[in-house]
């Protein structure tokens, strides 16, 4: 990516690479290398940093060595050693991790609050986050299921129910599990933690938080404060003759921008470990398609829809506030996080449990309604979930931030999901009043079948 950058800044400046020069030899690659090994250390450091900041003090936290054990392997070859390799300091008073990673520059940091999670300070940075909250937040624990945690569960029967035996034993879906919790007509059925983790244990969504940024932006829409129609509103595009103004938040939520990015899957190290600003890194990138002409999965996407949201709603003079929205929901122990600047960064960066998991789903089993109020448009659940844009090549489909198994086989054609990185499910299907949750800890050699799993779940619950 580095050498792709250097590349276009050298035509931006008129200097033509010696690689595109017909009469110079090829500059030897060992720049470039200790360029990528140096951005990467930093990176390293940062994921370190961020890491275990969001794992120490979001929910109910995790213990160091549970920390080294999860958190720090299965992650991207590249960097694995070296984050293994660096020591983190932490303050517990102040809520702050810092990671020395040189000599001459100093340590990466990550900050706690206690309404938004860690924020990681861009490379360089060691100028704490003002204002910060450090008292926990409240919890709904005692008010009836689903808002509290009051009678969540069916009375235990005195046998293994169908649903038990079909997934007591996760090992043969694969994957590395951390929780499983079926709710079934409104009430958990199974629920099963492995790896010391518990009901309060709050574990990063990775990519579920895109299915979290279509639920803020489709209260929005119930609120009459966004129309997703519209092009996106994305103040630096608005110049006369920039052709991505027409560009519409509903593309973004599809994936369907046409946009560029710095990679397939765009994984935007820049901002997950880099600390960099969400709007500094996503604005900058030219379309490489039509808008709505090509699928092309891309954290930018969800980041821009966002920011997009976020100017709409300020304009409608109600600031986003997604931990204010997930609070009314009893999803007390999420936390999303955002940037140095405020910018949530709802395409990854959100910790939260298997129970507020099941209480996302169940909003969505309810068509939008909660506790008797409509917090979501009535054909919003229609909505993400119809694949009217450009599709993947892969076994599901996409519909806007949502994931479709209406291709797999012993699977209701109603199911849909939200799917995040390292084996993060939620999969809801509205026919048969289930909510799935599973968690893990999966990498690139092991990991879960969801298909696989969600078909076997269907089948201990025949229709009735």
């Amino acid at each position: 990516m580095l050498r792709r950058l250097i590349f276009g800044i050298a035509f931006t400046l008129g200097v033509v690479p010696a690689q595109a020069q017909t009469s110079a030899p090829a500059p030897a690659p060992a720049p470039v290398a200790q360029m990528n090994a140096e951005i990467n250390r930093a990176w390293a450091a940062g994921y370190r940093a961020g890491f275990t900041c969001s794992a120490l003090w979001n929910g109910s936290g995790k213990s160091p060595a549970a920390i080294e054990r999860d958190e720090l392997t299965g992650i991207y070859s590249e960097i694995e050693a070296e984050v293994r390799a660096l020591k983190a300091e932490v303050d517990d008073k102040a809520k702050r991790v810092s990671v020395s990673y040189r000599a001459d520059m100093p340590p990466r940091i990550a900050e706690w609050d206690s309404r938004s999670g860690c924020v990681t300070l861009p490379i360089g940075a060691g100028t704490p986050v003002a204002g910060r909250a450090l008292e926990r937040s409240f919890d709904l624990d005692a008010k009836p299921w689903p808002l509290g945690d009051k009678d969540a569960r069916w009375p235990i029967p005195r046998a293994l129910t169908a649903f038990d035996r079909a997934t007591t034993n996760m090992e043969v879906f694969g994957g590395r599990t951390s929780s499983v919790l079926i709710v079934k007509s409104g009430k958990i059925s199974v629920e099963r933690y492995w790896l010391g983790h518990a009901p309060h244990t709050a574990q990063r969504t990775f990519s579920i938080a895109k299915s979290m940024a279509a639920t803020l932006i489709g209260h929005a829409v119930h609120r009459g404060q966004i129309d997703v129609a519209k092009p996106a509103m994305i103040a630096e595009w608005q110049t006369p003759g920039d052709p991505r103004a027409v560009i519409t938040t509903e593309q973004l939520m599809r994936m369907a921008s046409g946009l560029t990015s710095d990679s397939a899957g765009n994984r935007t190290d820049a901002i997950y470990m880099g600390g960099a600003s969400v709007r500094q890194w996503t604005v900058q990138w030219p379309l490489l398609n039509p808008p709505n002409g090509r699928y092309r999965y891309a954290n930018n996407d969800t980041l821009l829809a966002v920011l997009s949201l976020k100017a709409a709603q300020a304009k409608a003079g109600a600031p986003l506030n997604p931990g204010a929205f997930f609070d009314r929901l009893g999803m007390t122990r999420t936390y999303v996080e955002h940037d140095k600047d405020g910018d949530f960064i709802l395409s990854s960066q959100v910790s939260t449990t298997a129970r507020d998991l099941a209480r996302l789903g169940l909003l969505y089993q309810n068509d939008g309604l909660w506790d008797g109020k409509r917090l979501l448009p009535q054909d919003w659940r229609t909505f993400v979930t119809t694949p009217s844009g450009p599709q993947p090549a892969g076994p599901f489909g996409y519909g806007a931030g949502f994931w479709l198994l209406n291709k797999s086989d012993g699977i209701p054609a109603d199911a849909f999901g939200a799917f995040g990185n390292r084996g993060q499910y939620l999969v809801v299907i509205p026919s048969r009043d289930l909510v799935i949750v599973r968690q893990g800890y999966d990498d690139d050699k092991n990991r879960l079948d969801i298909a696989a799993f969600v078909k076997a779940v269907v089948a201990a619950d025949p229709p009735r």
